[in-house]
């Protein structure tokens, strides 16, 4: 019983990665902190190939933070999923809201995709899919044609959605990474984080060249840091 009971385990462990992660980042004037819980089943002859699911909780913090106008109608030259990428910006369109002190808290689900190039050398990409956000009510100034006004209870997007590009709703964040495995349990990794963070004003609207109202503005962030994993 011992010994099929060993054998199983192993079996299952060359089939299945199973981690958690901490990983803090840093950019211009703001910075995150997210801790994440992945699931990855390995494929191939070698199973190096891996790909799965997880569940991530990523703190955003910044100071005095410019967020454009988030609508992709309003702010790309098309908003055909994956074309998006690489569709112009219509930079005429856009407004900033200045928020003081952002802070939010976003829980996703998330989708991971993973390469094992030697038993300790790892390197992979992952990115939320749909998830909830809340966080710190902030002041704000929305400067839209060169007029300001004051916001004084800016707040973040409660709903997150994957849509692709700027197609996207809420705050959802991405990660390039390469991990090295020191021993059997515990990992370190460097990181590229894309983060796209969404907040809403409350009282005043940006008046888009169409006449529509517009109480959505979006930072992407693009930072770099670094972490620590704990295979389960």
């Amino acid at each position: 019983l011992f010994f099929y009971t060993n054998i199983k385990a192993q079996t299952s462990s060359a089939k299945i990665n199973r981690f958690a992660d901490i990983t803090a980042t840093a950019g211009k004037s703001q910075g995150s902190v997210a801790a994440s819980f992945v699931n990855n089943w390995k494929f191939g002859k070698k199973k190096r190939l891996e790909a799965g699911l997880g569940l991530r909780w990523t703190s955003y913090f910044g100071s005095k933070t410019n967020f454009i106008t988030a609508p992709a109608r309003l702010a790309r030259t098309t908003t055909t999923p994956f074309v998006i990428f690489f569709a112009g910006q219509r930079e005429n369109n856009f407004d900033t809201l200045t928020v003081q002190r952002p802070f939010t808290n976003s829980v996703n689900i998330t989708i991971n995709l993973g390469y094992n190039f030697t038993e300790k050398i790892n390197a992979g990409f992952n990115i939320d899919l749909v998830g909830f956000t809340f966080g710190r009510k902030s002041s704000a100034i929305l400067t839209s044609n060169g007029n300001t006004m004051i916001e004084p209870t800016a707040k973040p997007a409660p709903f997150n959605v994957l849509l692709t590009g700027d197609n996207d709703y809420g705050s959802l964040n991405s990660e390039f990474f390469l991990k090295y495995k020191l021993n059997k349990k515990w990992g370190i990794k460097a990181a590229y984080q894309f983060l796209f963070i969404e907040y809403k004003t409350n009282t005043i609207n940006q008046i888009a060249p169409d006449g529509t109202m517009v109480n959505r503005f979006r930072n992407k962030a693009n930072n770099f840091g670094a972490g620590v994993s704990y295979n389960l």
